[in-house]
């Protein structure tokens, strides 16, 4: 709950109302017990000018205790709404400075059950915590006392009701905070299973897979299922035994009333309210006990989101530095290892790349070409060696001047639901109509964004589904190059073109962009053939590097590439 209280701080006024007025429903609560056997006492004594004025009292203190209700329940739900809404959104722009790798290892998925639901265990245990957790030991300790009073004869069996029944709740508690926490870890398994098949939905159909993920996801939703069953049956079981234990104790109170009645007259009047009173206990004590086990639920949550918001990203920019740089770009001995790989990525890679030409970089898979580019983005860092651009360290750049130098246009298009104007403003905030027409004349994605009835207003469905590959992959270079950038990365981000578009968009990069820093990452030879210098990697060092003539007389792995795609080529013709 630490970390909840600079939440707290922010709504002072209705925390305190929160406070005072469940005090007042307490008092109500407790005082109309006390009441009733007064009433009852004038009812024995037939007199009826005490049973009006007590049971006027008694009416009033029940609209008493309706108000403080009603008070203390709105009051808390702003809290708990607020606090929730603010943690959620704190929360959300924590994930946002971590770097790439930082949520890499929390997973996507992960954190969207941290930002949904765990975030609703909070919002829940700081609600009953103003409407019950403070509640309940006031009215447990007012209950005891008043009980004591009532009929000081039969403390003992108060005491013997209570420890029977916090046994059974600490008992239970145990080894239900066990299935609470794997309750969380089933929800998110359920999530990336979902999250997985309805992202790959096109794949699962065209591979025919339907059942295959209908039994993956009954497994982890079956696992989920037998978890919150054995929280059920501990609910199941306590609940009996908690006013199996209650009866018992009102049992043995009118049992022992009924013997000593003779002796003590005034019990009978008292009776009612010291079983009113006996009752209050139970309900503070199954309360409290219930509560314990949902607040163990919840300060697993409280855990969750701590750990991402105590996470200090391991990417720190530095705030002030170089508002512009040129496209130059320059790699010196620079080695990089994924977190938790044993072997690097790259090796020793030394390479420089002149402002405003074009380097084009080919390789087997897994040789380090998209992990090459992603050092430049500075997604990540290096392990050893310096990455320059403009001749200045990437770590010495504020994010502001390196995200305004870079722009990355990954093979696999991201656009986000809205429209397509939105998406490219997300580039350049104040872009104009005329700019995105220019940027999309160079990405050849005005042809069918002009026939459009919105055109650069149409809207963009969930995952851009109203878009088809090679759209998606012009959309997101006409993002790439709307801010005219100093340094444009292509990370094999005209695969869906065909060869017609994909010409068309090199022919406007280089015309348009001339000052521009291109980088191409592709599979095909043909798509860098025209680039000033290529690099060739293989297992993550530099196998080769040159022009495309220079590589054919040098390097045996890219005249092996060329060689096999030319082939390919003429066996299709």
């Amino acid at each position: 709950m630490k970390r909840l209280i600079p939440y707290f701080k922010r709504y002072r006024r209705d925390v305190w109302l929160a406070l005072l007025s469940v005090i007042v429903l307490v008092f109500a609560t407790l005082w109309q017990p006390r009441l009733l056997q007064v009433i009852m006492n004038a009812i024995i004594k037939n007199d009826q000018t005490t049973v009006l004025y007590q049971g006027m009292l008694l009416l009033g203190l029940a609209v008493l205790g309706i108000i403080g209700g009603v008070v203390n329940t709105i009051y808390s739900a702003k809290v708990a709404l607020g606090v929730a809404t603010d943690l959620r959104a704190d929360l959300y722009a924590k994930v946002q400075t971590l770097a790439f790798a930082d949520v890499e290892k929390f997973s996507a998925s992960n954190l969207v059950v941290r930002m949904t639901n765990d975030i609703n265990q909070v919002q829940q245990i700081v609600m009953a915590s103003f409407q019950q957790i403070t509640r309940i030991p006031l009215l447990f300790i007012g209950a005891f006392i008043l009980a004591v009073v009532t009929m000081p004869e039969q403390w003992w069996v108060i005491i013997v009701m209570m420890l029977l029944i916090v046994a059974a709740a600490v008992f239970a508690m145990r080894r239900m905070t066990v299935y609470f926490g794997q309750t969380q870890q089933d929800i998110e398994n359920v999530n990336t299973v979902a999250r997985e098949n309805l992202m790959g939905i096109r794949v699962v159909k065209s591979f025919v897979q339907e059942p295959n993920e209908i039994r993956k996801f009954s497994e982890k939703s079956d696992e989920l299922t037998a978890v919150t069953a054995k929280i059920g049956y501990w609910f199941a079981i306590l609940m009996p035994i908690f006013f199996l234990t209650a009866n018992l104790a009102v049992g043995v109170a009118v049992y022992l009333v009924g013997q000593s009645i003779t002796t003590h007259p005034g019990y009978l009047a008292a009776i009612t309210s010291f079983i009113s009173y006996l009752m209050q206990i139970l309900y503070a004590v199954i309360n409290g006990g219930f509560l314990m086990t949902f607040a163990a639920r919840a300060f697993i949550s409280i855990g969750r989101i701590d750990e991402v918001l105590a996470t200090e990203p391991s990417m720190q920019y530095v705030p002030d530095g170089t508002d512009h740089v040129s496209g130059e770009i320059s790699f010196e001995h620079v080695t990089f290892t994924y977190p938790g790989d044993d072997r690097p990525t790259l090796r020793d890679v030394s390479f420089t790349v002149p402002a405003g030409s074009m380097l084009g970089i080919v390789g087997a898979t897994g040789s380090g070409k998209t992990t090459l580019a992603q050092l430049i983005a500075r997604l990540y860092d290096p392990d050893a060696g310096q990455i320059k651009i403009g001749g200045v360290d990437v770590r010495d750049l504020p994010e502001k001047t390196l995200r305004a130098t870079v722009a990355y246009v990954l093979q696999r298009s991201t656009l986000f639901s809205g429209t397509i104007a939105g998406n490219l403003r997300q580039v350049k905030p104040d872009a104009q109509v005329r700019q995105m027409q220019w940027a999309a004349n160079v990405a050849q994605s005005a042809e069918f964004i002009e026939r459009l009835p919105q055109t650069y207003d149409a809207p963009v469905e969930e995952r851009s589904q109203n878009f088809s590959g090679g759209q998606k992959q012009r959309l997101a270079i006409t993002r790439g190059v709307i801010a005219n950038p100093e340094i444009l990365i292509l990370d094999d981000a005209t695969s869906a073109l065909d060869a017609r578009s994909e010409k068309l968009v090199q022919e406007a990069l280089d015309r348009e962009l001339k000052r521009t820093t291109t980088i191409v990452i592709a599979e095909k030879i043909a798509s860098i053939i025209r680039a000033d210098q290529i690099l060739v990697l293989d297992n993550g060092r530099i196998a080769g590097q040159g022009t495309h003539q220079t590589l054919l007389q040098s390097s045996a792995i890219y005249q092996a590439i060329y060689q096999t795609q030319k082939a390919r080529e003429e066996g299709l013709k």
